[in-house]
């Protein structure tokens, strides 16, 4: 007992002498250095806790539909606004037409196409800028993708509603196709790439940059020519760095509100899978609601931005998987 009671003493002067070391400053600097440590460890809580709030917010605001009776009209079903095919179709408020399913598909649907257009130009945009281009050319055009990345989305949605729709429009006439004005699926799909385009670029651009030069003259050593090189080794090299850009866009085109409502057309019914159909996104229709101050029509949209959350946070997850199973390069 004595012996137990004696280690246990030794264990508590070993930890207060290392808590006096630890707080013990031998000059200055370390008296610096410890305060500018306490200052980030607090920055980096209260962002955290930012996040935490706007969660707890939106959650707490989304859920009143499912629980309360909405001042008579009844609750909303959580499987038929999940898996609904109509949002509030009709002259009349019934919660059991408020369904997001179709809007789920479609969000999914034209972030992927806007991807698939963007990320292909992206990608050999920032090749271009960072391993071809003359180096006057090549800051001119990182220049130019900088400037396009710090545009904000109301002018893309102008810029889409006065252009894009225009030039939709004409297309979908040569093959006699009623197109709403313009408003569809491929106007909304062409405003998101040029949105998401910058973001990839600029990301693959620093990634492509960052590719180890012994790496590339190893692979011209061995015969290799300058676009075997950049397409096999520098590409294959800067793949993660090019996946994180692939995320950063994906997200930015799933959460993207004002541009896409300018352009879409805000179908109440669906899915929209048709490229000169009329569609809707889970943000825009959120926007659609924030005129409201009370009610149902104002609580549902804070229910899909819990799902539009829900969605961000699976795409982000499935994409980093395919980055971890693509694999990492060494860079530096």
């Amino acid at each position: 007992m004595c012996i137990w009671g004696y280690k246990n003493m030794s264990k508590t002067k070993t930890l207060l002498t290392n808590l006096k070391n630890r707080f013990t400053f031998n000059s200055k600097k370390e008296l610096v250095d410890f305060f500018v440590r306490i200052f980030f460890f607090l920055a980096t809580i209260i962002s955290a806790s930012f996040i935490i709030i706007i969660i707890f917010f939106i959650a707490r605001e989304g859920i009143k539909p499912f629980v309360t009776d909405n001042n008579g009209i009844g609750r909303v079903d959580v499987i038929r606004f999940l898996m609904g095919d109509t949002w509030l179709q009709g002259t009349v408020f019934q919660s059991n037409l408020y369904g997001v399913g179709f809007i789920i598909i479609n969000t999914v649907y034209i972030a992927l196409l806007s991807l698939s257009i963007s990320m292909p130009i992206g990608v050999l945009t920032a090749l271009f800028i960072a391993k071809i281009a003359p180096k006057r050319l090549s800051e001119i055009l990182r220049t130019t993708v900088e400037l396009l990345a710090a545009i904000p989305s109301i002018i893309y949605g102008l810029f889409g509603s006065g252009i894009i729709l225009q030039l939709v429009y004409n297309f979908a006439k040569l093959f006699g196709i009623q197109s709403s004005g313009g408003n569809s699926v491929m106007a909304t799909v062409l405003v998101l790439s040029l949105m998401i385009l910058p973001t990839i670029t600029a990301l693959s651009e620093v990634a492509i940059r960052s590719v180890r030069k012994d790496i590339i003259h190893g692979s011209l050593a061995l015969g290799a020519t300058k676009t075997q090189t950049n397409f096999k080794v520098v590409l294959t090299s800067a793949k993660s760095g090019i996946f994180t850009a692939a995320i950063l866009g994906t997200g930015r085109a799933l959460g993207e509100a004002t541009a896409v409502y300018l352009v879409a057309g805000n179908a109440r019914s669906g899915p929209s899978l048709g490229f000169f159909q009329t569609t809707s996104t889970l943000t825009s229709t959120m926007l659609q609601g924030l005129k409201e101050t009370i009610g149902i029509d104002y609580d549902i949209r804070f229910s899909v931005g819990i799902v539009l959350m829900i969605i961000i946070l699976l795409t982000n997850a499935t994409l980093n998987f395919i980055k971890r199973r693509v694999g990492n390069v060494d860079v530096k």
